[in-house]
C-alpha cells in the first residue's frame, strides 16, 4: 500500500531512471513511499510492478517513466528531442534529502545564483534579479516564467567568457521542470535543461537531470562534468534548508520580487491541493 492517498501526487508521470539504468534482471526503486520493482518482460519491455501490481509504463525521452495512479494525459511534449542536432545528456541520478518540491522551487530561483553558482552562474558583483514575466497556461496546466535574464561568468561548459543569458522556465507537472536557455555557440536557439525529480518519501527525493544541447565542442564528460558541479552546490543548500518539505502557508516564507515564479508555483500546488511533500499546518503547531 502506498505511503500517500494524495491523488494530485499519484496521478503523475514520474521518471525512476534512464534506460541504461535498467539492465537485464530485477532492479528495486521507490516512488511517494512504496517499493518498486523494474524487470524485463518476456518481450524485452519493461515492467513496473509493486505489491503485486503492475504500474503503467513509458518510455519518453530515454527514461523510465511510471505512475501509481491514473494519469490523466501522457508524458509532457518536449519537442526539441526530436531535433537531430541536439546532444541528448543523462547526468546520472543525485539523492536529496528534501522535499521534491523544495528542488523543483530551487530550480526556478534565480535570485540563489551569484551565491550559490558564484562565478559560473552568476557573481556577487551583479546580484540583481531583472524583471520577469509568470503566467498559468490553463488550457496545457503548465507554469511559464519568461524574458528571465541574468549576467554569468560561465553560463555552460562550452563558455570562454561572460554572457547575459536569457531564460525561460516551463513547469510541466509539480515533480518535473525544464529551462530553455541562450546557449553560447548558438544565440538564435534555446539549450534545454529538465529536472526529473523521483519523490521517494517526502523528504528524500532523487533528482535525475538531463539535458538537450547544442554543443559541437564539449565532450559527454564535460557536460555532465558541468552540470553535477551545479547540482550538488544546490545540494547542499537543499539538504540545509528547512524545513525539508515546502510550506505553502502565507507567511510562512516572505518572498520577494524575484520570487515570482516560487509564489505561481506554490499557489498552483495549493490549487491541485498537493500534499505530498507538503508542509501540513498541523505540523506547525
Amino acid at each position: 500500500m502506498s505511503l500517500t492517498d494524495d491523488r494530485a501526487a499519484l496521478d503523475q508521470w514520474y521518471v525512476l531512471g534512464a534506460l541504461q539504468d535498467f539492465p537485464v534482471g530485477t532492479v528495486a526503486s521507490r516512488l511517494l513511499g512504496e517499493d518498486l520493482t523494474v524487470t524485463h518482460g518476456n518481450d524485452g519491455t519493461l515492467e513496473v510492478q509493486t505489491s503485486g501490481r503492475r504500474l503503467p509504463v513509458r518510455t519518453d525521452y530515454d527514461h523510465l517513466w511510471t505512475s501509481a495512479g491514473t494519469p490523466s494525459r501522457p508524458v509532457f511534449d518536449l519537442p526539441e528531442a526530436r531535433e537531430p542536432d541536439r546532444r541528448s545528456i543523462y547526468c546520472g541520478a543525485v539523492k536529496v534529502r528534501a522535499s521534491g518540491l523544495r528542488l523543483i522551487e530551487n530550480f526556478l530561483d534565480l535570485a540563489h545564483f551569484p551565491y550559490v553558482h558564484s562565478d559560473v552562474l552568476g557573481t556577487e558583483e551583479k546580484p540583481e534579479v531583472a524583471k520577469y514575466e509568470v503566467e498559468q497556461r490553463r488550457d496545457v496546466d503548465e507554469l511559464w516564467a519568461t524574458k528571465c535574464e541574468f549576467f554569468q561568468p560561465r553560463a555552460a561548459a562550452a563558455s570562454d567568457e561572460g554572457q547575459i543569458s536569457q531564460y525561460m522556465y516551463r513547469v510541466v507537472s509539480p515533480f518535473n521542470v525544464t529551462l530553455y536557455k541562450t546557449p553560447p555557440t548558438a544565440p538564435n536557439r534555446w539549450d534545454v535543461i529538465a529536472l526529473f525529480v523521483q519523490p521517494v518519501e517526502e523528504a528524500v527525493s532523487v533528482a535525475h537531470p538531463y539535458m538537450l544541447l547544442i554543443d559541437d565542442t564539449s565532450t559527454d564528460a564535460e557536460l555532465i562534468a558541468f552540470q553535477q558541479m551545479i547540482f550538488l552546490q544546490d545540494k547542499i543548500v537543499l539538504e540545509n534548508q528547512r524545513p525539508l518539505l515546502l510550506p505553502l502557508q502565507p507567511g510562512r516564507e516572505t518572498p520577494t520580487r524575484a520570487d515570482l515564479s516560487s509564489v505561481l508555483y506554490r499557489r498552483w500546488l495549493k490549487e491541485k491541493q498537493l500534499r505530498f511533500g507538503v508542509e501540513e499546518r498541523a505540523e506547525l503547531a
